[in-house]
């Protein structure tokens, strides 16, 4: 359903233009279980996941991160010469400089544009999305271009049974412009180095050389990941539909990130969302994206028709930290 978003201040920002790009293997759940002890029906119990996509040796995060933008500006009718600033929100850039948001804006285009990368995990996208907005709205940006970007089977180690079927790869990104409405709402939240542990690498990259025994892998306790999303975030989702003004009632969409299907549907019934709202359930098919989750869901829900432009969304971003970013926006 349309309406408008409360937000503080005179300027504006909104959603423009949303793009997305998914590697062209599709990985089931029979080719994962030939390299970790498990079935498909375990799998798919334990995740919802029936299939992800894997990327090839040429796609590149600089290459699906900056595909997934020109799909972004071409439907925000916007060309990279406009672009202020890119910010880029991934775990998984093994090359740490140049940053990944420069070498996207480079490779679109988009000169002078400023280029940051955000490193926050899954919620990565949503912190991006936040900030953005704020840069719109402060005035310091007209259009802003938002990317969530991974190649998480660079981190996964593939034989990890606890988490080798979650973890895929992808892009999605979102431009943010300047708005005589509101159309993205205030956002909401927090981090909990309490519980850092819980998602972490194995080591860091320095460990690497001639005397190490293994490259860093990432590690997470899936079950204490679970708790604390149930019981921090959820409740902070909630928060970021009153912070907008807006009710679970009057919600035309809810696009959290795809860790798995059963805290969507949990989280979901938390918020007593009805059949009215359209649930984002693209975990399925795309497995678990990190950074990249929320723009490629919030894509792929506008293509399947479940949900309208100009329907109010809560967008829902939680991972490593751990920490989450939640926020309301008005599908463009």
């Amino acid at each position: 359903m349309t309406r408008t978003v409360r937000a503080a201040g005179t300027r504006h920002s909104a959603l423009i233009g949303i793009g997305a790009y998914r590697p062209r293997r599709v990985v089931g759940n029979a080719e994962i279980c030939r390299r970790i002890d498990s079935t498909e029906e375990w799998i798919e119990a334990r995740s919802g996941i029936v299939e992800r996509r894997f990327a090839d040796d040429d796609e590149t995060l600089t290459m699906m991160a900056t595909a997934a933008a020109e799909k972004a500006l071409a439907q925000a009718g916007t060309v990279p010469a406009d672009i202020d600033l890119v910010l880029v929100a991934s775990m998984s850039d093994l090359l740490q400089t140049p940053p990944l948001a420069t070498r996207v804006a480079y490779e679109l285009g988009a000169i002078g544009a400023a280029g940051v990368d955000v490193s926050a995990a899954c919620a990565g996208f949503c912190h991006a999305l936040a900030m953005a907005s704020d840069a719109v709205r402060a005035g310091s940006a007209r259009r802003a271009l938002v990317i969530g970007a991974e190649r998480m089977t660079d981190i996964v180690e593939p034989t990890d049974r606890s988490i080798a079927f979650l973890f895929a790869d992808g892009a999605g990104a979102v431009v943010v412009g300047d708005s005589d409405t509101p159309g993205i709402g205030p956002v909401v939240r927090r981090a909990d180095g309490a519980y850092g542990a819980a998602l972490r690498m194995t080591a860091p990259w320095a460990a690497t050389g001639a005397a190490a025994t293994e490259r860093p892998w990432m590690r997470m306790d899936g079950r204490r990941v679970f708790r604390w999303a149930m019981d921090e975030v959820s409740p902070a989702v909630g928060r970021a539909l009153d912070e907008a003004g807006v009710t679970a009632a009057e919600l035309g969409a809810f696009v959290p990130h795809q860790a798995n299907l059963r805290m969507i549907e949990l989280m979901s019934e938390r918020l007593g969302l009805t059949a009215a709202t359209a649930v984002s359930r693209d975990v399925v098919h795309s497995g678990n994206t990190s950074a990249a989750s929320v723009p490629l869901a919030l894509d792929a829900l506008l293509a399947s028709q479940r949900a309208a432009r100009g329907d109010t969304a809560l967008l829902a971003g939680f991972g490593a930290g751990l920490n989450f970013a939640s926020q309301v926006v008005i599908l463009p």
